[in-house]
């Protein structure tokens, strides 16, 4: 069976909306996008860098997957990111796309994304990595798929925006794996299901 690990960046208190670009995520007239900005270094590049030099397939929800679509797809740079990105088999959990040929190696999945999900997960292959996609995280923990967190936790508070557990979680232990923090206040914790 596959295991499945989530990487998300989150405030002190909680938010994960709109860590990259002002314009990123507006739903509930979030306006405080971008606030992951001026917060990366040569650490948080190395410590994911770790995670990318891994083989896997990736796992998205629509929205995170039309958005790095448009970041990613065209990029040939040559960047360690782009090739993994590009390169990586790609599932889009969607009920409205019509097709996933957008982003080259990329398979929609369709139906219910606790259902899809789990199918794949139990078939033979690369363990899946998903970096965002906070609604799609939020089904698949509270079915127990998650089997690992890797949190980079940034040193703000915003008071509002998306919480990555919004409404109930079950129970759910965890034990730390490992941490690093960065030069600029990161914490990047790793998490594994108990």
């Amino acid at each position: 069976m596959r295991s499945i690990s989530v990487t998300l960046s989150i405030t002190l208190d909680g938010v994960v909306q709109g860590l990259g670009r002002r314009d990123e995520d507006t739903r509930g007239g979030f306006d405080l996008g971008g606030w992951g900005n001026g917060y990366s270094d040569d650490v948080m590049a190395r410590e994911m860098g770790k995670g990318m030099s891994r083989p896997g397939d990736m796992v998205f929800g629509r929205r995170t997957w039309e958005d790095f679509s448009t970041a990613w797809g065209p990029r040939t740079d040559g960047n360690p990111f782009t090739t993994h990105m590009n390169a990586a088999t790609k599932y889009v959990v969607s009920t409205t796309l019509d097709n996933a040929d957008a982003w080259q190696n990329s398979v929609l999945l369709r139906g219910s994304a606790v259902e899809t999900v789990a199918e794949l997960k139990a078939l033979p292959g690369k363990d899946l990595s998903i970096i965002g996609s906070v609604s799609l995280v939020r089904a698949l923990h509270a079915a127990g798929l998650v089997d690992r967190y890797t949190f980079l936790i940034h040193p703000l508070t915003l008071g509002k925006g998306a919480r990555l557990f919004e409404g109930p979680a079950p129970l759910t232990e965890f034990s730390l794996a490992g941490s690093v923090a960065t030069t600029t206040g990161v914490l990047i914790a790793h998490y594994e299901r108990r």
